[in-house]
């Protein structure tokens, strides 16, 4: 996410590598390389020459004190001044309302659909609420079977009438089907075109006439750059949205949406979305998006992802199990399948600081479990048990079954192995030794 510009922002903080004090030359020096950064991320030319202008105002009046540097004082000015350009603070969503009423606008091909159904997915498992989805694009009998297919994979009804092709009566009625079967939020997924046309811009403004929506969400690429912020304004002197959504935030990113949209339209960054899966769904946190952006990782957002799967009464049970030593293949397939629920792995660990500019070049697959996971499945349950009576024989049954070579089966049970073995030295210690606190 944003590599690019993160490593064009970093070459810029190196200017001041090895200065003693912020001055009138290191910071303009300093000041030309970010703005050259944010031009080449597809950012506005006014957008950030205004933003470069702040950043030095802010450089000339600091004094820096013996403990931070002045490339750290300048990290520090750019990463509060890129919060503040995203928006500051994240902002509300309103779900209120009997039924409250979402419509989704954008162009063909931004991801309209598929965040439709991860916004579903997101208010029923994260905030209890009962939705339906509503397929309101009447031109794409395609789009129609995609939200279908999205509804039955989340277990959330879909209403469509394939045969109408009154976009605003499909709405009105769909409000109607909700009352009846007492959903408490309507997701509306309308129709897009590959370009702003008049006949979309009415049909849309029509239905928002009609049903009178909480919140209008519109849908962008974030892949599009300086584009989707020329269309966001389109769509926004028509609807006057609520609040943007940033699909595709995995793919080749360069930035310019997410820094530029706020401040053209001068609408919130509401939600943010990566890949094809149906929990990849998260509320945007300027302050969180501009440390990324700078290389200094997201710790609450990945403490909040783990939350988001962790089971209490588990846990408990998993620590008791590691306490007797007794930490098998089940217990270590059912973690994994817990980080798998979090996320790209890549993305999680580019949350961790510092690990976002060493793994930027490692191909990490969210494949990279199939391996194991395959071997402990071709496991008996009495086998993955009961680690230690897995013998020879046991062991080519399980290569065979996985479709692995026995070299593949002895490294992860050395692995895993060795595992064990550190979560038994961590047992015998004293309870201060574990907390870092050992006797004197």
């Amino acid at each position: 996410m944003f590599e690019n510009l993160s490593d064009k922002l970093e070459s810029a903080f190196k200017q001041l590598k090895g200065e003693g004090r912020i001055n009138d030359l290191n910071i303009a020096t300093t000041v030309k390389e970010i703005r050259r950064a944010l031009i080449d991320a597809d950012v506005n030319f006014k957008i950030a020459k205004e933003f470069t202008d702040k950043v030095k105002d802010k450089a000339a009046g600091e004094k820096v004190i013996n403990a931070v540097s002045p490339g750290q004082l300048m990290v520090k000015i750019v990463k509060d001044e890129l919060t503040e350009l995203m928006g500051g603070v994240e902002s509300d969503f309103n779900i209120t309302g009997n039924p409250a009423i979402i419509l989704i606008a954008g162009l063909q091909g931004s991801g309209k659909t598929t965040f439709s159904g991860k916004l579903a997915s997101y208010l029923k498992t994260r905030k209890g609420k009962s939705p339906l989805l509503v397929a309101a694009d009447i031109y794409r009998p395609a789009a129609i079977d995609q939200l279908k297919v999205l509804g039955e994979q989340i277990k959330v009804d879909v209403y469509s009438d394939p045969e109408n092709k009154d976009a605003v009566a499909i709405a009105k009625q769909a409000i109607v089907e909700a009352r009846a079967k007492n959903k408490n939020v309507v997701i509306i997924d309308t129709a897009g075109r590959l370009a702003i046309d008049e006949v979309m811009m009415n049909e849309v403004a029509g239905i928002k006439e009609a049903v009178k929506p909480q919140e209008i969400l519109f849908v962008v690429d974030s892949m599009t750059g300086q584009d989707a912020v020329n269309t966001a304004k389109a769509f926004n002197d028509r609807l006057d949205f609520n609040g943007v959504v940033l699909t595709k935030l995995d793919g080749d990113t360069r930035g310019g949406a997410a820094l530029s949209i706020r401040y053209t339209v001068n609408k919130p960054i509401k939600f943010i979305s990566s890949g094809e899966k149906l929990d990849t769904l998260d509320v945007f946190y300027p302050e969180r998006m501009a440390q990324r952006i700078l290389g200094m990782g997201d710790i609450t957002s990945l403490v909040e992802k783990a939350q988001a799967q962790y089971d209490e009464a588990e846990a408990k049970k998993l620590e008791k199990k590691i306490r007797k030593n007794q930490f098998d293949f089940q217990d270590f397939l059912d973690q994994l399948q817990q980080i798998k629920k979090m996320g790209s792995l890549k993305d999680l660990m580019g949350m961790i600081p510092g690990m976002g500019k060493a793994i930027k070049d490692v191909d990490i697959s969210d494949d990279a479990f199939k391996g194991v996971e395959a071997i402990i499945n071709s496991m008996t349950p009495f086998e993955r048990a009961n680690p230690n009576v897995i013998d020879m024989s046991r062991k080519k049954r399980i290569a065979a079954g996985s479709a692995k070579d026995i070299s593949d089966v002895n490294q992860f049970m050395k692995q895993f192995e060795q595992m064990r073995e550190m979560m038994k030295m961590m047992n015998k210690m004293p309870m201060g030794g574990r907390m870092g606190f050992g006797r004197r």
